[in-house]
């Protein structure tokens, strides 16, 4: 018989001082099986990144709020089959020289396939992931078209809630890449079933006063807040930030009261990204308690505004 002793400490056994012991920061970056990496704050998990190399694109979830519960679901409610690419918070595009990255169907050929992870840093101020990754046309060829260099930081804030930081470059490696004009992409985020307007009796909300699906949707706006209930007693939601430098701003918003909402980049008209000159983008996602007023959520948009760029 095998048997294992395990000695617990307690305050009666004899501990060693540790003098070179270091600080343990809030934020934490976990590397963990299988291509992902968990993002925790105060030793609880509020992110988690997934990056194999046999999904069609990398993807966050869930993305935790301060009561413990995911804003963020996999996949459309109603219809999880056609929408199954809706994964919680992800990057892509409906048309790179007329390939498809959005959706799961034969249609869309390309994917978005992790290189490499750069770095992870933990501190007490931040969480960061940075990685390299490569848009591939998959329809037979394995031609890289764009080469993407993404940075996620994820900020603590009071009260359980935090910031997530996304910044994003793309360059074309050889040849010049003309992303179409659509209003799927670049950033995508699928709400909880409970916070959406339809089934929850959540709000949707611009920084130009619109409510809901008829009065924001494909308008231009410097932010999007989709917040609703999430737990019997609590109200919760995420608001998606277009930063000022960032082309195009404010940016033309696609959102539905069925739990989605998004940044359509290229709505209006096309964008061809020269090789040597790549396109730089950086986004918001505010994941908040409450239900806040349209001023709170603009100071969070000023506070964005003012970030600098991730410390080398």
């Amino acid at each position: 018989m095998l048997t294992i002793l395990f000695l617990l400490a307690t305050e009666s056994v004899s501990q060693v001082n540790l003098p070179a012991a270091k600080p343990v920061p809030r934020m934490q970056v976990l590397p963990l099986p299988d291509d992902q990496a968990s993002v925790t704050c105060d030793g609880r998990e509020i992110a988690r990144y997934y990056f194999g190399k046999d999904l069609y694109r990398p993807f966050l979830y869930p993305i935790i709020g301060p009561s413990g519960r995911s804003l963020t679901r996999m996949g459309h409610p109603r219809d999880p089959n056609t929408h199954r690419h809706h994964n919680s918070v992800w990057i892509s595009h409906h048309d790179l020289n007329g390939v498809g990255f959005w959706n799961d169907a034969k249609s869309s050929e390309g994917r978005i396939v992790h290189q490499k992870v750069i770095r992870y840093e933990d501190t007490n101020d931040e969480a960061l992931i940075e990685v390299q990754n490569a848009w591939i046309d998959g329809a037979g060829r394995g031609k890289t078209l764009l080469e993407e260099q993404r940075a996620m930081r994820f900020r603590p804030q009071e009260r359980g809630q935090w910031l997530l930081i996304l910044d994003v470059t793309f360059s074309a490696p050889k040849q010049p890449v003309t992303l179409g004009k659509t209003n799927f992409g670049f950033t995508g985020v699928r709400m909880a079933k409970t916070i959406d307007v339809h089934d929850g009796g959540g709000m949707i909300r611009n920084s130009e006063g619109a409510v809901n699906e008829r009065q924001v949707h494909e308008k231009p706006s410097r932010w999007v807040d989709y917040s609703g209930p999430i737990a019997p007693s609590a109200q919760e939601g995420i608001t998606l930030l277009d930063h000022p430098q960032n082309e195009n701003h404010p940016t033309v918003f696609h959102v539905r009261d069925d739990g989605w909402m998004g940044a359509a980049f290229n709505f209006s008209a096309p964008r061809t990204i020269e090789p040597g000159q790549p396109l730089k983008l950086r986004y918001g996602l505010w994941v908040h308690s409450g239900v806040p007023t349209a001023a709170t959520i603009d100071e969070q948009f000023a506070a964005f505004s003012k970030i600098g760029e991730p410390a080398k």
